[in-house]
């Protein structure tokens, strides 16, 4: 969002936040809602409610519990519905779609536990906004956002962001997550609390144009666009080293299952590796890992290529920061915040042109190349990289903007001074809604 001259920046709100997954010591949502609900601290007076289970790792980080934060203990619903959803989801890191429906159900009993708390509060006028952080998946009703609403407190819902539709030719790679019940998704519209928490909130922050389209037109004013994910410039500070001729090198940072395309990848790569023009770093595992060793050993692409495996967080920054391009044609990322962080490098993103990455890559940071079958993706991707090749100068003018784009828009700090403008918006302390933050999202 743009700076707005009729932000009153000494409105210092009470809000009351919403971060049931919310964990500075785990990754994925949960480090989402923690990010972004503790930076929203330097902006606003906030209390968070979050879920027992990130009790403790709140207490690490210095937050007192009752003053800064308090932990619902919901486990005697959650607990049994984590094992259920544990049973079928097919695996780890699999079904995410079985998994979302379950803890839905486990999110109403957190929610009615939370009203039972600060329902007097909330009606009492001691919060001046109630914003949900987490869960982020707009298919999650809300059951009190029409008792805010009724209480004349503004409710925020967001930012909001998954359900990605599969692209078409990628039927294989749908049944290996284990994705049954993706084919009938919106049947998530009938449950309970679904259309009463749109037409209650003031906003919905929007996590990505995807998402924006299954939101209902009658709804569109009150969406704004904000990526979910952001950088904690504290942890991703080091820079992608320059270009200094010869071989590009470029890595690809993931789970090594089809639909991230690492396979994909190292298809379209093999000449420019073969020919000596290209280097390529795997980091990541998974079922795809035998097949990535027979193609390197079949093409002959072992001197130049190196398929890591797993390798701990600390120490993946100083390995990616060797590359100056981050290669990733996943076809199905809601947020892509992996994008972000090699951005945040000085990294050029080369992604497909589709949901998350697409998004936030645009021709001034970085390459995309339209979403397709894995046939087209694969061509597209080597005509891509042969010409990135061919004229390897834009590679340092692109990686020095992708970095100042990430911390101009997207370091928490900016993304909690842009919640702030919605703050101000639904509470009447500015005139307009917030801006997009490109003219690409001007459908807001």
């Amino acid at each position: 969002m743009r700076a707005d001259n009729s932000l009153r920046k000494n409105f210092r709100p009470r809000v009351l936040i919403i971060a049931e997954a919310a964990n500075p010591e785990w990754v994925s949502v949960p480090l989402v809602g923690w990010s972004l609900a503790n930076a929203l601290r330097a902006v606003a007076d906030v209390h968070i409610v979050t879920q027992v289970r990130n009790r403790r790792a709140f207490h690490r980080v210095g937050l007192i519990e009752g003053k800064d934060f308090t932990a619902i203990d919901s486990e005697k619903v959650a607990k049994p519905l984590w094992r259920m959803a544990e049973l079928l989801r097919g695996g780890a890191g699999k079904g995410w779609t079985t998994t979302a429906a379950i803890k839905a159900i486990a999110y109403y009993f957190f929610e009615w536990l939370l009203w039972q708390q600060f329902g007097g509060s909330i009606k009492a006028g001691e919060y001046d906004i109630v914003h949900r952080v987490t869960p982020l998946s707009p298919t999650t009703p809300s059951l009190i956002a029409s008792k805010c609403r009724r209480a004349k407190v503004p409710f925020v819902l967001g930012p909001l962001n998954g359900g990605v539709s599969w692209p078409k030719g990628f039927e294989y790679a749908r049944w290996q997550e284990k994705e049954w019940l993706s084919y009938i998704r919106s049947a998530y519209k009938l449950m309970p609390g679904y259309r009463s928490t749109l037409q209650s909130a003031s906003a919905l922050i929007i996590g990505s144009t995807d998402t924006l389209a299954k939101i209902p037109m009658r709804h569109r004013s009150k969406c704004v666009y904000l990526p979910e994910n952001g950088i904690d410039i504290r942890r991703f500070n080091r820079r992608a080293s320059l270009y200094e001729g010869g071989a590009i090198r470029a890595c690809f940072v993931g789970r090594l299952v089809p639909y991230k395309g690492p396979d994909m990848l190292l298809e379209a790569a093999a000449p420019l590796i073969r020919d000596g023009r290209l280097e390529l770093d795997i980091f990541g595992d998974g079922p795809l890992m035998p097949q990535l060793r027979r193609l390197v050993d079949q093409e002959n692409l072992s001197s130049h290529i190196t398929l890591h495996g797993w390798v701990d967080h600390s120490d993946l920054q100083a390995l990616m920061c060797r590359s100056q391009l981050f290669t990733f044609p996943s076809i199905r990322e809601f947020g892509g915040g992996v994008v972000l962080e090699a951005m945040a490098l000085g990294l050029v993103p080369v992604v497909v042109d589709y949901a998350g990455p697409g998004d936030l890559v645009d021709s001034n940071t970085g390459f995309k190349v339209p979403v397709g079958t894995r046939k087209e993706i694969i061509k597209a991707f080597r005509e891509l990289l042969v010409s990135v090749a061919s004229k390897p100068g834009e590679i340092q003018r692109l990686g020095m903007q992708a970095r100042a784009t990430v911390h101009d828009l997207f370091t928490w700090e900016k993304k909690a001074t842009q919640v702030h403008q919605v703050y101000s918006w639904v509470s009447g302390h500015r005139s307009g809604k917030p801006t997009p933050l490109s003219s690409k999202k001007g459908v807001l």
